[in-house]
């Protein structure tokens, strides 16, 4: 990692606050380009896992460097206090943003960022990468392309090899990963899944007032279809939320197999 950033480029605005540090817009000093910065606080990086995670995410995104659906990262900087990763700027905003001012999403809309977030996360799966946080705030925009963003949770794996540890978010983590088993790239196409279900009807699946109660619900996986607003839903489209968010994740879609269903191919003409 180089030390030299404010010989490169210049900070400008915030664009958010996180538990680590901010992401910023920079500008690079010799080609006006503006970019986004990612500054992470090492005084805050208190559990080795953290630092972990930083660490992580700079391998992998370097990994998965070239698909158009990934975040570009540019460079890496660090000094005594913190690491900052200079990356593309989404300048479109996120999902969840998107989520809150649409409420819901007609079918073919929603398909078309569904289309993005899984081509995505299949070409993940393909380098061995499980991104484990998928959720809307992590799934941005630049001119209307899907960009999977936020990989500090990432995790690579083998062919037969299973991942642990209890990673991701409330409303979208996989039960496996709750039960504390040992779990594979599924996960991210349980999280999508979500993220379909949450898109078409304005509300996530598995709900409740507190963590624990939200637990609770993807636990026992009771997955409804409310008649509002469900009723005017395509059949194609419900029918691959519940190969997506199927319990059992031996029998639940793969990354391709989502791709392949037809309501991805019909909603998306």
């Amino acid at each position: 990692m180089r030390n030299e950033f404010s010989e490169h480029y210049n900070i400008l605005e915030e664009i958010s606050r996180g538990r680590f540090g901010s992401i910023n817009c920079c500008s690079n000093i010799r080609s006006g380009e503006i970019l986004a910065c990612k500054t992470i606080q090492k005084a805050d990086l208190r559990d080795p896992l953290d630092r972990d995670c930083i660490r992580t995410e700079t391998s992998i995104l370097r990994l998965l460097a070239g698909h158009r659906g990934i975040v570009e990262i540019r460079d890496v900087y660090e000094d005594e206090e913190c690491v900052r990763l200079v990356m593309e700027l989404c300048s479109g905003g996120d999902l969840f943003d998107r989520i809150v001012e649409k409420q819901r999403f007609g079918e073919k809309e929603a398909a078309g960022v569904m289309r993005g977030l899984m081509e995505a996360v299949a070409f993940c799966h393909r380098k061995g990468v499980a991104h484990r946080d998928l959720k809307p705030d992590n799934v941005l925009f630049a001119d209307n392309i899907v960009k999977l963003a936020d990989f500090g949770q990432a995790s690579s794996f083998s062919p037969g090899e299973g991942m642990s540890g209890i990673v991701g978010t409330p409303y979208y983590v996989a039960p496996e990963v709750l039960e504390g088993k040992e779990y594979d790239q599924k996960v991210d196409v349980w999280s999508a899944g979500v993220i379909l279900y949450l898109m078409l009807s304005g509300f996530p699946p598995f709900n409740g007032d507190a963590p624990h109660q939200i637990f609770e619900a993807v636990l026992s996986c009771r997955l409804h279809f409310p008649r509002d607003p469900w009723q005017g839903i395509s059949h194609s489209a419900k029918d691959l939320i519940r190969r997506m968010l199927c319990r059992d994740a031996y029998r639940r879609y793969s990354a391709d197999q989502v791709l392949g269903h037809p309501w991805m191919n019909e909603s998306c003409v």
